[in-house]
């Protein structure tokens, strides 16, 4: 989750994809159309700056990458922009682009309704959909449209908020370059971003000075503010934009290191959370405010959080828990939250085997660079055809490729493993003389969510009484901001699960984060076991694996919840009695 690489090359391969979406929705060529496509995803999974391979005079040696695209990059690198983007966002309506967003509707289907029904933003499709218009198009049945109506009642509600893995590495950039300044003691990253919601209204930032005037200065002429809210001497807003085209509000307090402490909570904990903190301070004939904790006119805490819980009764509340959800009246509950330093493992990796950018070896490598003791290779099963699944035959092979690896590397443990499908019947993409090779299988539902000869429920259910499923990958299916969870009995998945003795998955990736927090508390109390795994598909993704642990531990997840805080040989011997179990 580094910062500056991070986003100047994500808001490059955006813009890329954003003039392969324009030019396909002005009818452009599809050869060129494929090609920035292919840079878009090139730039993507870059781990150098694009702009360090620039000034070294090394962007023609990236595949793909040709005299044309070059000067389009650099372009972008010396204005922000690229003038091919600007003249294409000129030549359609200015709302157009925004339909992209719906779930359902792809750049070919913008052009459509755009010439046939001149619908030109938003509120022209709403229309198109209510009046019956939509379903005359060529191609748009009944279920073609009540997934675009569905679409635009999920982009709606899903508001304003950023997804944490798009506003993290805005924040991180902006609290290091404020760090830099002279006199700052302390930068935090507060608010809700700091408690790991999986989406963000705005970033709060909370800086610690004597000289706030000069901190809210360089805060307000950061380079990626698009414009200055608010400017003054211990307060500053300012808006930016995200890689993606959204705007993001980002606010700074700046206060003296003695009131830090308290100014962290308050800006901290969320609204709930922090009245029943005030509420503790008034009983005890005290005031509570983002200076610090008062007796009279007498400051009695404030420099740290620890000691305002402290002063006020309590253990320290980890911060991701402030959400008045039963942390004050059960606080033992936050004691032995999953940490980044338990993890052991990450058991859902991909590879160039299907849809992932690395080799085994580099997965692998990569693994043990973050001090992990093993890691599961999870390749796409056959069925997932648009992520280059595996057939049986080639499945064996990538097995014998793994175990191969796992010779060569030491200190850590290569485990040979699959991403099954679980089909619309319930049934599993592989036969079970095939998972039996696995050393661990994860199971997901990857195709018709919506509807399948059996609900989400009872396909998962399905998958949980075979044996050699150890885990049901990103249980929902929910993208965040993109598309809804599948509607799932969550207890009841949890109870079969703990009943046939394996685990559901926190996916870390951000765009997932799934289970979300409360499906997490639910599934713990009904005795389930979790994994939180990364899905990652390249070796940079492997650092998502911090945002699971946040969304788990929102879940009040301890150690003793996650399978792979496990060493390995423990690990190995949970996968064997899940086996021995037999089906059901």
């Amino acid at each position: 989750m580094s910062g500056n690489v991070a986003m100047i090359n994500s808001e490059l391969a955006h813009a890329l994809d954003t003039i392969a979406d324009l030019l396909e929705i002005t009818g452009g060529d599809t050869f060129r159309i494929n090609s920035y496509r292919r840079v878009a995803r090139t730039i993507r999974d870059l781990t150098d700056d694009v702009r360090v391979l620039q000034e070294a005079g090394k962007l023609r040696e990236i595949k793909g990458i040709g005299k044309g695209t070059a000067a389009k990059i650099e372009e972008f690198i010396e204005s922000g922009t690229i003038s091919a983007l600007e003249e294409l966002r000129a030549r359609i309506p200015e709302g157009l682009p925004a339909l992209l967003a719906i779930p359902g509707m792809g750049p070919k289907k913008v052009a459509l309704v755009h010439e046939q029904l001149g619908v030109a933003c938003l509120d022209d499709l709403k229309e198109a959909v209510q009046s019956g218009r939509l379903a005359t198009l060529p191609g748009l049945g009944e279920q073609s449209v009540k997934r675009i109506a569905d679409g635009i009642t999920f982009l709606e509600s899903s508001g304003d908020r950023t997804p944490i893995g798009i506003a993290l590495p805005i924040a991180r950039d902006l609290a290091e370059t404020l760090r830099s300044v002279r006199g700052v003691e302390r930068v935090e990253i507060a608010g809700s971003m700091r408690r790991g919601r999986e989406t963000i209204g705005d970033v709060d930032l909370l800086c610690a000075s004597n000289d706030g005037r000069k901190v809210v200065e360089v805060f307000t002429r950061y380079p990626r503010a698009k414009r200055v809210l608010a400017h003054g001497i211990t307060k500053g807003s300012i808006i930016v934009e995200t890689p993606e085209g959204r705007e993001l509000q980002i606010d700074l307090r700046v206060v003296p290191a003695e009131s830090f402490g308290a100014a962290l909570q308050y800006f901290t904990g969320s609204k709930e959370h922090n009245v029943r903190l005030r509420e503790l301070a008034l009983r005890a004939g005290w005031k509570l405010n983002e200076w610090g904790l008062f007796e009279g006119d007498r400051r009695i805490a404030g420099a740290t959080e620890e000691e305002i819980y402290s002063k006020l009764g309590l253990p320290f509340i980890p911060a991701e828990v402030r959400e008045d959800r039963g942390e004050l009246e059960q606080p033992e509950r936050c004691a032995d939250l999953i940490t980044l330093a338990d993890i052991r493992g990450d058991l859902h990796v991909h590879t160039t085997a299907s849809d992932g950018k690395n080799s085994i070896e580099e997965m692998a490598l990569a693994a043990r660079d973050r001090g992990y003791e093993y890691i599961a290779i999870t390749d796409h099963s056959h069925s997932s055809t648009i992520a280059g699944g595996l057939s049986i035959e080639k499945l064996l092979g990538h097995i014998k490729a793994i175990h191969a690896v796992n010779k060569q590397l030491k200190d850590i443990a290569v485990l040979a493993g699959t991403e099954c499908d679980i089909l619309s019947d319930g049934s599993l993409d592989y036969p079970d003389k095939v998972l039996a090779q696995c050393d661990f299988v994860v199971a997901s539902i990857h195709v018709a969510m919506a509807k399948g000869k059996k609900t989400p429920t009872e396909r998962t259910l399905a998958a949980l009484e075979n044996p050699y499923v150890n885990l049901i990958g990103h249980p929902s299916g929910r993208l965040i901001n993109q598309r809804p969870a599948m509607a799932l009995d969550i207890p009841r998945i949890a109870e079969a699960a703990a009943s046939r003795g394996a685990a559901l998955e926190v996916s870390a990736s951000w765009q997932r984060l799934d289970l979300k927090d409360v499906h997490i508390q639910q599934a713990i109390e009904a005795g389930a076991r979790i994994s939180i795994n990364t899905d990652a598909h390249r070796t940079t993704t492997l650092d998502e694996m911090e945002l699971g642990i946040k969304t788990a531990r929102r879940g009040y997840a301890g150690k003793a919840d996650v399978i792979n805080v496990m060493p390995l040989k423990q690990l190995r011997k949970w996968i064997k009695d899940r086996r021995a179990r037999g089906p059901g």
